[in-house]
This record gives C-alpha cells, sequence and structure tokens, in this order.
C-alpha cells in the first residue's frame, strides 16, 4: 500500500529535526527555531514574567533544556496543567576534557561513554562531533554552539584476522583503551592538543588560545531516511528521544486555543539518570509550573487544585517487537511498528502508567482516530525507565508513559515506523485538547 502523502511529509519533517539536532543544545535550537516561527516570546529564568491572557512562552535552562507552554481560555485550579515531557539527550560518546592522543603518528580523541549506547554500533561509521563550546571574548566567556557536518573521526573495526572470534561471541570493546577515535595523521613533531584545539577554535570563530572548555557529542553524519519498499520505515540517529520531542513539539504548536494550559518539556540528562539541574529530576518543571500560577493570579491552595486537575503524559520510545528475537518479548505485549502510540506498564513504577491513567490515554487515542497498543517487559529482564516516574513524584500529578515503537533503541542508528509518528503526534494532540 502506498504511504500517505501527509504521513510522508510528518516523516520527513521529523527527519529534518533530527539532521539539524545533532546534540542536545542543537535540539533545542531547533526547537526555538520553530517556537519563534510561531511567535512565542522567550522567557528568562532570571528576569521578571510578565505573562498575558493566552500567551505562548518558552524558557530554556542550562542550555539543553526547554519547557513551551501556551496559557489555556479557563481558570488554571479547574483544568489544571496538560503536560507532555520528553529527553533531548541521546546515548553515545562525549569527547573528554583532555581529548588529544598521539599514537604511532595518528591524532586519537579520548572520548566517554554517555548513558548505555549499543558501542558497537558506532564502529566504522561517518562520525563528526557536536555541541557547544565556551570561548574568552572581551565581554567574557561567551558560549557557542559548534557543529562540524562533514565525516571527522571513525572507530574502525579490529580485522576478523585478528578477532576470530567476533561472529561468535559478538564485539566487544574496552571503554578505556579501545573507543579513542581516529581524527587524522601527525606531522612530525606536531603537537596534538594544539592540533585539536585550532580545529574546534576555527570552527568556534575564534582563536585557539581563546577556547576556554567545551561539550561535545559524536554523532553519525550520515542523514536520516525513510526504508521499506514503501518507506513505511524511518532510519536515523536519535530517534530516542528527539521523536518524541518532535511530537510533543508539533502537537503543541498546533493546540491554537485551548482551555488548560498546555506544557511541553523537553530535559536533558534522561540517559544518565536525569538527576541535574536541568534534568526532569531538579527543579526545571517545577518552577516552571509555579510561576505560571503566580502569574495567573493563582494562590498556594488553588495551585494544589491545579495540580490535581492535570495530566502528565511522559512520551519516551517503546521497543518494538523484532522478529529475530521473538524470546526477548513477554508474549503477549508484542507492540509492532506502525501498530500506534504503545502504552508501558511495570508494576515496580519504572514506568507510570496506571490502569486509570492507560485507559484515559487510550480515550485520547480513540478520540484522535489513532490505534494504541500496550507493552510490558519480560519479567525476567531489567526494565528501563523514563522522566515519568520522577516528574510524577515531584509534582504529584496523574501520569502515563508512552512511546513510538523502535527498533535498535540506543543504536548509532534506529528504526521506527513512518506511520506511528503522525500517529503519536495525533494522541499528543488530543491530550493537549483534553
Amino acid at each position: 500500500m502506498p504511504l500517505p502523502a501527509q504521513a510522508r511529509k510528518t516523516a520527513l519533517d521529523l527527519i529534518d529535526f533530527i539532521d539539524a539536532s545533532p546534540s542536545p543544545w542543537h535540539a533545542v535550537a531547533s526547537a526555538e527555531q520553530r517556537l519563534l516561527a510561531q511567535r512565542y516570546t522567550r522567557l528568562e529564568e532570571g528576569e521578571r514574567w510578565q505573562l498575558a491572557a493566552g500567551g505562548r512562552y518558552y524558557t530554556v535552562r542550562g542550555g539543553a533544556s526547554l519547557i513551551a507552554f501556551v496559557l489555556g481560555s479557563r481558570p488554571l485550579a479547574k483544568t489544571g496543567f496538560r503536560i507532555v515531557g520528553a529527553h533531548t539527550d541521546s546515548p553515545g560518546f562525549r569527547l573528554k576534557p583532555r581529548a588529544a592522543q598521539a599514537d604511532e603518528g595518528l591524532l586519537r580523541l579520548g572520548v566517554e561513554v554517555y548513558g548505555g549506547p549499543i558501542i558497537a554500533t558506532f564502529t566504522d561509521r561517518d562520525l563528526s562531533l557536536a555541541g557547544r563550546v565556551v570561548m574568552r571574548t572581551a565581554k567574557g566567556p561567551q558560549t557557542r554552539l559548534l557543529r562540524f557536518e562533514q565525516p571527522l573521526a571513525r572507530l574502525p573495526n579490529l580485522a576478523i584476522h585478528m578477532n576470530r572470534d567476533v561472529n561468535e561471541q559478538g564485539l566487544k570493546l574496552n571503554k578505556q583503551t579501545e573507543l579513542p577515535l581516529i581524527l587524522g595523521q601527525l606531522r612530525a613533531g606536531e603537537d596534538a592538543e594544539a592540533r585539536l584545539r585550532k580545529l574546534l577554535g576555527d570552527a568556534a570563530g575564534g582563536k585557539p588560545a581563546d577556547l576556554l572548555s567545551w561539550e561535545l557529542a559524536v554523532h553519525d553524519v550520515q542523514p536520516g531516511s525513510l526504508w521499506g519498499a514503501n518507506d513505511e520505515f524511518i532510519a536515523s540517529r536519535q530517534l530516542d528521544n528527539l521523536g518524541s520531542c518532535h511530537a510533543a513539539l508539533a502537537a503543541l504548536l498546533a493546540a491554537k486555543k485551548p482551555e488548560a494550559t498546555c506544557v511541553a518539556g523537553f530535559f536533558d540528562h534522561e540517559e544518565v539518570g536525569s538527576e541535574s539541574a536541568a534534568g526532569a529530576g531538579g527543579s526545571f518543571i517545577a518552577d516552571v509550573l509555579t510561576r505560571i500560577a503566580l502569574q495567573t493570579g493563582v494562590d498556594a491552595e488553588d495551585r494544589h487544585r491545579a495540580l490535581a486537575q492535570s495530566f502528565f503524559i511522559s512520551a519516551d520510545m517503546a521497543h518494538a517487537y523484532h522478529p529475530n528475537f521473538p524470546a526477548a518479548y513477554e508474549p503477549g505485549h508484542k507492540v509492532h511498528v506502525n501498530g500506534g502510540p504503545v502504552i508501558k506498564s511495570n508494576a515496580n513504577q519504572r514506568y507510570t502508567t496506571t490502569a486509570e491513567t492507560a485507559a484515559r490515554f487510550m480515550g485520547l487515542c480513540e478520540k484522535a482516530g489513532v490505534p494504541c497498543q500496550q507493552y510490558a517487559h519480560r519479567s525476567d529482564l531489567g526494565c528501563g525507565s523514563t522522566i515519568g516516574p520522577m516528574v510524577a513524584a515531584q509534582l504529584g500529578i496523574a501520569s502515563v508513559d508512552v512511546g513510538s515503537p523502535l527498533w535498535a533503541m540506543h543504536s548509532a542508528r534506529e528504526s521506527a515506523g513512518t506511520l506511528d509518528h503522525g500517529y503519536m503526534i495525533a494522541a499528543l494532540g488530543a491530550g493537549f485538547a483534553s
């Protein structure tokens, strides 16, 4: 069956968003561009806020976390908040502060593993660097986004002739000694650190001596694409979890005159536990909701009433059934690509879903005219988690964990369903309208 034109358009827009967002800082910059294009106003946390009825606003913390919101038309104490949360970071490698290494005439980059990537998938790929650097200027330190679009580094595999058991035992790489990336060749007498600093300084538009510090992620430069006999699948890096960020952002931008105050939060550091000032485990979401309440004339009592009326959707990708590995799945919970949003449940509260919130999300999918599925992890496998439990615990609000089905989660290149992305946007849009 040919792919519907709208599904193709939506999937290609997701791919464009991810291609423009190789790091969490770039993801926030990409989201900010779209918000500004729809006349959202940026608020600074260090300034006094002045919110107008029906206004559209956003604020950024730490450069890689963003919360956007639309003030609803009805009193906050009666409607509460409609919140969707996702995360901007993805597992992979991060450059160390003193990364340059010289070895047998080669310049290598020392990296640290960030989160839980499938490390082997980063071998033999066209890799590059993206993130932010801090430069010394006449006006003081200045933070600048930095991105190399061309293939810059590589992690070559060891030939099978020297690793005969790799196909039987899998590729295993020592995180300290076998992950440094090859960046280039050094000329005789050339200093590795100076070479790296010049590369970064030039790209940031400054002198190497003025380069003070950096936070740089390693990313695959291959653009995202549609694949399959009828383009029914999406392949890209960082689908986990920029797919959810894009869906939440698209749903929020489509919410024109909501009755309830709608909030979309995109948080850094989920892949490493969220315990940071900008992470979902910090105060960011609570601070923003408190300031919204104060600015709309809601006292402490009515703020509690508002939270009691609120609903939080934690949007993170879900494990799609892989027919090559049937034993990895709970028999009654095999969710399928292009089968619709997945409601994720876990009795040990790794996900926040309850019977009531699952039913509520089912109703949203029905209202949006999209299918939905339910997922539970195998009982003999450790279950991952999301920002859902910590945000729900902080705010004390009803919450559900959902996600679009995904293959190869945490790979350097993941795959999802083309139809599923439109389904998720529609479901989240119904949530904002509820």
